[in-house]
């Protein structure tokens, strides 16, 4: 069950991450890009839980798998902090 789970995050993060990139592409508006590499920052993070969890149970990459996420969400404070002039 909880690979299921991990399965469904990981893809909802990448449906969100294409529609907000495809929303970016149609009308340039700069914080949806920012979002959009944000929810493709968390969606490697799942991926990486998820080869963490079920493929290799053995290795430890809980560091590797919170680099990601701290890109997406970096990415996205840069672009709230400084697209808002």
């Amino acid at each position: 069950m909880a690979t299921l789970v991990y399965a469904l995050c990981a893809l909802t993060s990448l449906a969100c991450a294409v529609l907000l990139l495809r929303g970016y592409a149609s009308s340039r508006a700069r914080l949806l890009l920012w979002s959009g590499l944000c929810f493709a920052g968390l969606a490697a993070n799942n991926v990486l839980l998820l080869i963490d969890k079920r493929v290799v149970p053995t290795m430890d990459l809980s560091m590797w798998r919170s680099l990601p996420a701290l890109a997406g969400v970096a990415l996205l404070l840069y672009g709230l902090v400084w697209e808002t002039r």
